[in-house]
């Protein structure tokens, strides 16, 4: 069959696109900070293949996600754009591309750096994929479950840097874990009409008060702020960085408390999802600082 003359070829931003790559950077960020918590020996080819290896299987596992949810994302608004149901990019070749990068990256972390962070990544990919992305057509714990997958790449680079994973890299994993569920609720009940449309039963679409949403996220938040300075307890880290996380949990704690309010929901659910992407790069820096600075 000869092709429509009228669709555009694909092109490489297309391609990029398709790899949601502000989101797959979170991923990347978050490995490397785990790596350097660490405090591992330098070494540059370890490091990059870290950060290769890490690219490779979030941008796979993005295409791979749009592979699987473009029906849907065909369905709504925030997400009819995107390459796959725009018609930018084939479904066939979104498929190729992601299978191809989650092999490559498996492939460099085990040969490259060690079986526990290939086994981390691969946990990473299979609870994305074959866990929380069917789950959000079934599950009210879908949020939960993609937080769960979103909490391993730390424990990747910190298998990277100390070949285990030992009590600090299992604090950034809850750390990690808690700080999604407010994040995405956000994201969750500002978009909830566009999940309700395609049936997805997330906590924002079945809760139409809003009241579950907010007290949940508040919950979390505070489990958040816990978790947060538990490096501190431990004797992992200084006091510098424990008056650093108390100051970053108590603005995030006061948007998520702002956000139980029935007054100004919508709004207050913006302004939590602003303070949670402030309140993230803030602790991690923080804490990598502090490790690498201030304890001995």
């Amino acid at each position: 069959m000869n092709p429509d003359p009228l669709v555009a070829p694909p092109k490489l931003g297309d391609y990029v696109e398709l790899t949601k790559p502000r989101l797959s950077l979170l991923s990347v960020l978050t490995a490397l900070v785990g790596y350097y918590a660490s405090r591992p020996e330098p070494d540059a080819w370890k490091l990059g293949t870290v950060l290769l290896g890490t690219s490779l299987a979030a941008g796979g596992v993005a295409s791979l996600n749009q592979w699987m949810e473009r029906d849907t994302d065909a369905q709504m608004k925030r997400t009819a754009d995107r390459p796959i149901p725009a018609g930018k990019v084939p479904d066939g070749s979104a498929f190729v591309l992601g299978m191809l990068m989650c092999i490559a990256a498996l492939f460099l972390l085990f040969a490259r750096v060690n079986p526990l962070a290939a086994l981390f990544t691969l946990l990473t990919i299979l609870s994305y994929l074959g866990w929380y992305t069917p789950a959000k057509r079934w599950s009210r714990w879908s949020t939960e479950i993609g937080a769960l997958a979103g909490a391993f790449p730390p424990l990747i680079g910190w298998a990277a840097g100390e070949g285990r994973v030992t009590a600090l890299g299992w604090i950034l994993f809850g750390l990690l874990f808690f700080w999604q569920v407010p994040h995405f609720m956000a994201v969750a009940w500002t978009y909830r009409r566009d999940y309700s449309a395609v049936h997805f039963p997330m906590l924002p679409v079945l809760d139409a008060s809003g009241v579950w949403v907010a007290r949940w996220s508040f919950l979390n938040t505070l489990l958040l702020v816990g978790v947060s300075v538990l490096p501190t307890v431990l004797g992992l880290a200084s006091l510098y960085y424990a008056a650093a996380a108390a100051a970053a949990g108590a603005w995030f704690l006061w948007r998520a408390a702002r956000f139980l309010r029935p007054a100004g929901r919508d709004a207050a659910a913006r302004q939590l999802f602003l303070a949670s992407i402030g309140y993230l790069p803030l602790v991690l820096i923080a804490l990598v600082t502090d490790r690498l600075v201030f304890v001995p």
